[in-house]
């Protein structure tokens, strides 16, 4: 198996044989040769349903023409400068358009960057110093999210890598899911809190959906409390619809971060919000924020011609939603598990009910799970290689591919 001999020959080179810690896939990660559409095909010969999209950005799927053609243009002009280009305030003036409340926007090369600065920038504009996220909530690799989950309502931090400064998440608080009276005890206790940072639908173990009002009422309770609301739409941004989860629930957060994709696949960051706090980013302000590949013009040609398509075709966002209720629907209630769903994201929960939490999520049977991706891999269906990890759809999933992930999902489990 070519698989087998690279993944060898690359963990006597890369740390743990991948260069990040989801793909390492046991015994052996496979090995993508190239993709299109919906599906991915592996050295090995192998074609695979895609659910996974790269964790996200490829809402449109694999090698979309269309992005495909702003890379190849961009390319023809160079793809970077070091200097700003005309395309950055034309992207930010789209992003701005599509979420109300937001005024200003600042790109950056990932994710993790950008919810890195949106702290640091709620920090700088509040004067405190704790921040307070979700339990199971992500946002990023950076050492002050980087922290286990506690047993009791609220927790203080305690580091979940080796390397992290205990003094450090001693300032990061974490709260469960869907428990607005947690937040309320936290804040209260706390006057030091520059703000709260979450994924408005929890995407890295989920989809775990808000409860009614839930969204709202943690925006009344940290505007209380003079802390601002961060909301991590790295996964939610532009997928749930335009202007993502903030305006699907109708929530104006203070600070917003974006990511996957806002690329088209590409890599991208960004973190947003209105501009009294967004005025205080360097070079405007003291609050310091660099970085040479920000504002990339390859990712930007793709992010805006992803985000024109979605404009353009925003009946997508019915047709995905349609599709992943038919996957639920094909596949029929099991006492072992329940299906949860959200637009184009859905999971299988190995729980008789679904969770509305971190700890309800903890609660899922994963050597299940693992037996039930081994023989859906072996159907032709790539999930992401964790019970803790949304699916997605894209828009090339055809009725073809919902029949056979029905038909797999239905004999694997």
């Amino acid at each position: 198996m070519k698989s087998s001999e690279l993944f060898a020959s690359a963990q006597r080179l890369m740390p743990g044989g991948v260069s990040s810690p989801v793909r390492a896939i046991k015994p052996y990660p496979f090995y993508t040769s190239h993709a299109k559409g919906s599906h991915l095909f592996t050295v090995d010969g192998t074609d695979l349903i895609d659910c996974c999209c790269a964790y996200g950005p490829l809402i449109l799927g694999h090698a979309h023409p269309v992005i495909q053609k702003a890379i190849t243009s961009q390319l023809e002009s160079g793809w970077l400068y070091g200097t700003p280009i005309p395309v950055e305030p034309e992207f930010a003036r789209m992003i701005t358009s599509d979420h109300p409340g937001m005024d200003m926007v600042r790109f950056v090369s990932s994710g993790s960057e950008a919810t890195m600065a949106a702290i640091r920038l709620a920090r700088g504009f509040t004067g405190k110093k704790d921040i307070v996220k979700i339990e199971g909530g992500f946002h990023g690799a950076h050492d002050g999210v980087l922290v286990k989950a506690g047993s009791g309502a609220t927790t203080l931090g305690i580091p979940d890598s080796a390397g992290v400064l205990p003094d450090i998440v001693a300032h990061t608080r974490q709260v469960p899911y869907n428990d607005p009276e947690a937040l309320e005890s936290v804040l209260t206790e706390n006057n030091d809190v520059a703000a709260l940072i979450i994924e408005p639908v929890l995407g890295n173990i989920g989809p775990i959906i808000p409860e009614k009002n839930y969204l709202k009422e943690i925006h009344s309770i940290t505007h209380s409390h003079d802390t601002l609301l961060i909301f991590d739409e790295v996964i939610t941004g532009y997928r749930l619809g335009i202007g993502g989860a903030q305006v699907k629930y109708g929530v104006k957060p203070d600070l917003t971060t974006l990511g996957k994709i806002i690329g088209g696949g590409l890599p991208i960051g960004a973190f947003c919000g209105r501009r009294k706090i967004m005025e205080l980013v360097s070079p405007a302000g003291p609050v310091y924020q660099a970085g040479t590949f920000s504002g990339n013009p390859v990712s930007l040609a793709a992010g805006i011609a992803t985000v024109r398509w979605l404009h353009d075709h925003k009946n997508t966002y019915v047709e995905q939603e349609e599709k992943a209720r038919c996957i639920e629907e094909g596949i029929g209630g099991k006492a072992d598990g329940s299906f949860v769903r959200l637009g184009s994201m859905f999971k299988y929960f190995f729980r008789k009910k679904p969770p509305h939490n971190y700890r309800q999520v903890k609660e899922c049977d994963t050597a299940s799970f693992q037996q039930f991706w081994k023989k859906m891999l072996v159907a032709g269906i790539f999930l992401p290689p964790s019970q803790f990890e949304t699916n997605f759809l894209s828009v090339a999933h055809t009725d073809q591919d919902i029949e056979t992930i029905i038909t797999a999902y239905n004999s694997c489990r």
